[in-house]
């Protein structure tokens, strides 16, 4: 069949060989700047819908303080990182927080089944931070160049103008990564009963580096001090008969009573490095840390205090990025946090103008005032303070102008080494055993409505989809399958004699090593010798 399908190409006109994974420099990144496809593929992306956002459309937002505790666990914050906010107490740090859901268009009910975006601005003294994230602590995929195809699969059929179960699946049966998320999705957890009442969580593995330059690998976790509450199907249906704000409506009137919302901030660690002894790669967004091994860890408190004077001054128009760090938080080579990096700053500067960060709901607090030689642009309202000669807008300059800060005197330098290619993911056992473990570990009304859910939606389905959707969810639980399987009507026995999918390794396996997506091993073994003088002189 594909040898018959038209060949897929960038808008260059360029065959694409491969359109499953970006370039990076050995299987665990990083990824490279060189990236074109990619480039253009999320870019022409971040520009689909005019003016709302192509995700995370329908929001709304809050401002409030973050209070760090100095410590991480019962350990000096200090002993993992220098950044400032997370280890001066006594310090209210200045946070606008925007709620969302993912899919839906801006007038969309808050009672759809979607992920609801968690995420945090914090105006610190060193400048902003933005922690962007959602509610549930995993993804649908490990690797940024399959967004686009992701969202479009999830949202209206460009044809009908309609979700379609079919097209939602279609993408999960070649992406087994994203079982995990679909449980967590199609359960209760996928709609929350409020705003208040739910986590959010960084999903990204970043790192924290200290004052000696030493990293280490962490995850960040938002806890709500009022508990977590979710809806089944039948309760969601029931408050969007009649109310689809409600919460929006809850957020506000809970504010303005004075009964402002708290969550804890967590965080999990381990050392930096690929930790081959774990079953699942830390850099895998699609996998939770387990919590008895690596345990949420308190961080600080955030409160909501304060509803915006003008929705679309500041919830609309506040734009994050999760490029936005401070010193003592830094990158890990998440793929998708690599490509997120990028996305969505490029976002931001196409839907509200390569001056977003002038606006007030995102430029740096006071103490943080931002100084740059950026000049121009589309509504442009003040010049970014520069130097004392207004002449000089460049760097360096022996007339004056701004200066570099100063160096750490101890700063973090991973080493990176490995070839450049395209590489499928080896630690695939857990693509189907924490879905498992996730779907025992529910309680039984949450089972049966998970069941329910993704049933009723596999009866609107291809049978090609249903048997493969069935396969799937019997290798995650024989009982998992086996139910919905009844609910749908579908054949389990005929489901259960499917083959693997084509290139993958069978459920609960990993592929023998470091593979490019073509299925070839990774090719030629360790660090290339510098070339001899010899070596120079008989290539001339």
């Amino acid at each position: 069949m594909s040898e018959q399908r038209p060949t897929l190409t960038t808008r260059q006109g360029h065959p694409v060989r491969d359109n499953q994974a970006m370039r990076s420099v050995g299987e665990r990144g990083p990824a490279t700047l060189e990236n074109y496809q990619f480039i253009e593929k999320i870019t022409h992306f971040d520009r689909e819908r005019i003016p709302e956002r192509v995700v995370h459309a329908r929001g709304t937002g809050a401002h409030g303080y973050f209070e760090a505790y100095g410590k991480i666990g019962d350990e000096p914050a200090s002993k993992y990182t220098r950044a400032r906010v997370l280890n001066e107490t006594g310090v209210q740090t200045p946070v606008f927080l925007r709620f969302s859901t993912v899919i839906g268009g801006k007038e969309s009910p808050e009672t759809a089944r979607d992920p609801r975006g968690f995420a945090v601005k914090l105006k610190t003294v060193e400048g902003n931070w933005d922690l962007v994230g959602n509610n549930l602590k995993v993804f649908f995929i490990r690797d940024a160049i399959k967004f686009p195809d992701m969202i479009h699969a999830f949202k209206p059929d460009p044809v009908t103008n309609q979700q379609e179960p079919w097209r939602f699946y279609d993408f999960i049966c070649s992406h087994p990564e994203a079982l995990h998320m679909v449980t967590w999705v199609k359960s209760p957890w996928g709609i929350p009963a409020n705003y208040r009442e739910m986590e959010g969580s960084g999903v990204n593995t970043y790192k924290l580096v200290n004052d000696q330059g030493i990293a280490h690998l962490v995850k960040f976790h938002w806890q709500p001090k009022q508990g977590v509450r979710n809806l089944t199907s039948q309760q969601a249906a029931e408050i969007q008969a009649h109310d689809t704000s409600h919460a929006t409506r809850d957020l506000y009137d809970a504010i303005e009573r004075g009964d402002f919302p708290e969550w804890e901030f967590c965080v999990q660690i381990m050392s930096d490095g690929e930790h081959p002894e774990l079953e699942f790669d830390p850099l895998d967004d699609t996998k939770r840390w387990p919590e008895d091994r690596f345990p949420l860890l308190p961080v600080g408190r955030m409160v909501l205090n304060k509803n915006p004077d003008n929705v679309f001054a500041e919830t609309e128009q506040s734009a994050f990025g999760t490029g936005v760090l401070v010193d003592g938080i830094d990158f890990s080579d998440d793929k998708m946090l690599q490509g997120r990096t990028l996305s969505y700053s490029d976002t931001q500067r196409y839907r509200v103008g390569p001056n977003y960060l002038q606006l007030p709901i995102n430029a740096p607090q006071e103490k943080a005032q931002a100084k740059t030689n950026q000049r121009d642009g589309q509504m442009t309202f003040y010049v970014d303070t520069g130097g004392e000669d207004k002449h000089i807008n460049y760097e360096p300059s022996l007339l004056g102008g701004l200066g570099e800060a100063p160096q750490p005197e101890k700063d973090y330098h991973q080493h990176v080494e490995g070839h450049l290619g395209r590489y499928q993911t080896s630690r695939t056992a857990d693509d189907y055993k924490q879905a498992g473990d996730r779907y025992r570990t529910f309680q039984d009304w949450e089972r049966d409505d998970l069941v329910n859910n993704v049933g009723n939606d596999l009866k609107k389905c291809p049978e090609v989809i249903q048997l493969r959707m069935v396969w799937h969810l019997w290798h995650c639980d024989e009982d998992y399958g086996r139910r919905v399987a009844e609910v749908a009507g579908i054949d389990l026995e005929k489901a259960k004699a499917l083959q693997p999918l084509p290139g993958k390794p069978a459920p609960g396996e990993n592929r023998p090593g470091s593979t490019y997506t073509s299925g070839q091993p990774e090719s030629g073994g360790g660090k290339k010798e510098p070339a001899t003088t010899e070596e120079v002189a008989s290539a001339k």
